[in-house]
């Protein structure tokens, strides 16, 4: 007899259909597994068996032949434990068929129990795409499942109450999708930040726009402090993008029972160690990295000359796509990577180059040397470049009272309505994400800016990106300004914030 269980598979983060087929025979007893299985998926074997007489079913004995259809798809993960179980057991007649219009996954522990697994909420999207109505998931997994709004969700604990419900001796109620609670969370506030007032409006305009930043100055100036405190201006997430976000963290395993929705914008601080997989993403069944864990929200790198100089060099087409492809033997995955770069480092490598005390000890061809650890083209990428002088001591014994969050996030918020009610809010972009087309509508240069702009781009030796690049920091300053128009002190602001030079001085 033959028997057909549906099931998921995942291909980065995106889902699709697959059908557990078991066919049993007279012979020689042998369990074999086959449709391009990983080992996760073949050790199912030894799992699947000890599941079912744990859970009291007479595992059958003779030739079992399980097909993961279709079969030039790569499987990989444990969720199949389930619907392998499922189909033999279908087979051997212990249990009912289940509907065409259902579909299963979880991993099986030696006991019976059904344990979650990774990627659910991708796999519940390709569910309601693909017309499933039944979706049964480990119970750990059910909340994040019915975040879909698809298919009704069953939330299963073991493999015993799953052969109960199909045999119809047990009922089970789907799970309506639970929303999380909006929970105010304690983000470092700026109100903490004694002066640095160029630095708070220069990440205030990165906020607005998504831009991407680079903090330049001596130890203990604040770059860390200012650059952990970004995220309590960032502008709400939408539900869109909670899911975008979601997804990638289900599919690494990083979502809890308790809060299925990711709802406050990512902030990764990957170490300067960190390799090129652990970056970009990869392995031999390719997971996002560093890059596309920050999607929609900060990555954050310190001692940002510290990183090896191939690792940085990764990120360069990424910043311009907003995806990170990675291809390998078993196939190519794409993953979303639309996240702001916020760097710091040192001028140099004691920290003291330019600083007026004067007990800055390297040479001028040991500072070059440091800076050049950067290559010109990410340089490039980068929007806004700004210096953090030290904290005099007079502002610190001063503590006078700065300018919360709350108040920044207000600007930063009105900013970002203007360019959803610009672009459509359904587009997602923002200033930085502009195309063409959009600068050519949008970031239109009066007589005076152009030549101001011609001057700029003469002296400074700017590129066609950089030229870009001011353009849209432009737009975005004349937008917390409240002006259609780009004026000359918009665009005289912008190219300020490109003026630093990181060559020999």
């Amino acid at each position: 007899m033959i028997c057909f269980v549906r099931s998921l598979a995942l291909t980065g983060i995106r889902g699709s259909s697959v059908r557990a087929e078991c066919f049993l025979s007279n012979g020689l007893p042998g369990f074999d597994i086959v449709g391009l299985p990983d080992a996760a998926v073949k050790e199912a074997r030894e799992r699947v068996r000890a599941a079912a007489k744990s859970s009291g079913f007479v595992f059958p004995v003779g030739r079992i032949t399980v097909n993961l259809a279709p079969a030039n798809i790569k499987k990989a993960g444990s969720q199949y434990d389930l619907p392998i179980a499922l189909s033999i057991l279908c087979s051997a007649g212990a249990i009912r068929a289940p509907s065409e219009r259902s579909a299963f996954l979880g991993e099986l522990g030696l006991d019976g129990s059904v344990r979650p697994v990774a990627g659910v909420l991708p796999m519940a999207l390709a569910a309601k795409r693909e017309g499933v109505e039944h979706l049964f998931v480990p119970a750990a997994n059910a909340a994040e499942a019915a975040l879909a709004r698809g298919p009704k969700v069953y939330a299963v604990e073991s493999l015993r109450q799953i052969g109960d419900v199909l045999n119809g001796s047990v009922k089970i109620q789907p799970l309506a999708e639970q929303l999380p609670e909006t929970r105010e969370e304690s983000l470092w506030d700026f109100a903490d930040v004694v002066g640095q007032e160029n630095v708070k409006r220069a990440l205030e305009v990165a906020a607005a726009g998504s831009h991407n930043v680079l903090l330049i100055g001596p130890p203990g100036s604040g770059k860390s402090m200012l650059s952990k405190r970004l995220p309590s201006i960032l502008p709400t997430m939408t539900r869109e993008e909670s899911l975008e976000v979601s997804q990638i963290y289900s599919v690494m395993g990083l979502l809890s029972p308790e809060s299925p929705l990711v709802t406050s914008r990512p902030f990764r601080s990957p170490h300067h160690t960190i390799s090129n997989a652990g970056l970009a993403g990869g392995g031999v069944n390719p997971k996002p990295g560093e890059i596309s864990l920050a999607h929609q929200g900060v990555l954050f790198l310190d001692e940002l000359p510290e990183f090896h100089k191939d690792t940085l060099d990764l990120m360069r087409q990424p910043l311009e796509d907003g995806q990170v492809t990675i291809s390998r033997v078993s196939g190519t995955v794409t993953y979303p990577a639309e996240f702001m770069l916020v760097c710091a480092m040192n001028p140099c490598k004691c920290g003291w180059y330019g600083d007026p005390s004067g007990r800055c000890s390297c040479s001028e061809t040991a500072v070059q040397a440091y800076r050049s650890r950067i290559s010109g083209p990410l340089l490039d990428r980068i929007d806004i470049v700004i210096e953090v002088p030290a904290v005099h001591f007079e502002d610190l014994r001063r503590r006078a009272a700065a300018e919360p969050s709350a108040e920044v996030k207000k600007r930063v918020d009105a900013a970002r309505k203007v360019q959803h009610d610009r672009y459509g809010e359904r587009s997602g972009l923002c200033n930085a994400r502009m195309g063409q087309s959009q600068l050519r509508e949008y970031c239109h240069l009066d007589d005076t800016c152009a030549a101001l702009m011609k001057q700029a781009f003469e002296t400074m030796g700017l590129t066609a990106r950089s030229y870009d690049r001011i353009l849209k920091v432009a737009r975005t300053i004349a937008d917390l300004e409240g002006s259609e128009a780009i004026a000359p002190v918009h665009l005289a602001e912008a190219i300020q914030y490109r003026a630093v030079n990181l060559g020999n001085r």
